[in-house]
């Protein structure tokens, strides 16, 4: 009597029967296909369990930011479940085929294959092991803002082989690893605004640095976005004495990737601050002399200068 699990596969069965194989080889191949593919099952729930342990190891209970911690978590997990679902899905496909054939000289096969594949695809060998020293030292993980290979974004995706950085308009760069010679992490560890902002020559210069640190102060104070900052506020003072305007610095050291956020909302505080105590931000402007050819000035020709309204 043929369980009622494998009645769907009777006209398969009666194939392989009339080829020369008896039922019993047939359900016997059955329930070692059924096994194999069970414990890949298992396996593949195991990475995922693993991936979501670390998550929650790592995991403060704050959704609002990520800490260096969370994001090599989730790269962890990331690559670990990248790699698990490779492994798992070949070692089954592997072991489903050998049911059927010998798979000894196929793997010796395959060894040779892969020995003449290594030298024609140096470049895949050089981004494997570059994606290995990178996850190794912790170089970056996802979510973190970077630029490499003269690319920069945000770290979407991160396998052995690749990294994708989404761009601030929404491109997607696709990087290989081997290509990666310089990483420049900006929002490893901690951030700092820097606020470049011009004043006008005839302002009271110890007056305008006292409003500026003022403002600064009271943005370091705000409930609302103390949590963000990593320290006191600090007035360089005047760095550069351009064209049109007196150019003071200040700087605003802030928790990883915060910087943009802080240094906005400081831009705008300071804006209305000078407004407020009539600081001019001057604009760029030019004077320009018309020298007139000898007698074609405008008193030669009876022209009058025009008058202002």
């Amino acid at each position: 009597m043929i369980p009622s699990p494998v009645a769907p596969l009777l006209p398969l069965i009666r194939i392989f029967d009339r080829g020369g194989m008896n039922i019993d080889a047939i359900l016997e191949i059955g329930g070692k296909l059924v096994v194999i593919w069970l414990v890949a099952g298992a396996g593949w729930l195991v990475v995922q369990a693993v991936a979501r342990r670390i998550i929650a190891t790592v995991d403060d209970g704050d959704d609002s930011t990520l800490t260096a911690a969370e994001k090599r978590g989730h790269t962890l997990a990331h690559l670990l479940k990248g790699v698990g679902r490779v492994v798992i899905l070949g070692a089954a496909a592997l072991l489903s085929v050998h049911q059927f054939v010998d798979i000894t000289p196929l793997l010796a096969g395959f060894g040779l294959l892969g020995l003449a594949v290594s030298f024609g695809a140096q470049s895949l060998v050089k981004d494997v092991i570059g994606g290995f020293f990178l996850l190794v030292e912790n170089q970056f993980a996802l979510g973190d803002v970077i630029e490499a290979a003269g690319k920069g974004g945000v770290v979407e995706r991160m396998t052995l082989r690749v990294v994708h950085l989404r761009d601030l308009d929404g491109s997607l760069h696709i990087i290989p690893n081997g290509q990666i010679a310089v990483v420049t992490n900006k929002t490893r560890g901690w951030s700092r605004a820097v606020i470049e902002l011009g004043i006008g020559y005839e302002t009271d210069l110890d007056r305008a640095l006292l409003v500026f640190g003022d403002e600064a102060r009271k943005l370091a104070a705000d409930p609302a976005w103390a949590p963000r900052l990593d320290g006191p506020p600090e007035v360089s003072g005047v760095i550069a004495l351009g064209d049109s305007s007196i150019v003071v610095r200040t700087m605003l050291r802030t928790k990883p990737g915060q910087h943009w956020d802080v240094a906005r909302e400081f831009r705008r505080r300071i804006k209305l601050r000078l407004d407020a105590e009539g600081i001019d931000i001057p604009f760029p402007q030019q004077v320009i002399h018309y020298r007139y050819p000898p007698g074609a000035g405008p008193e030669r020709s009876g022209a009058r200068p025009a008058m202002g309204s």
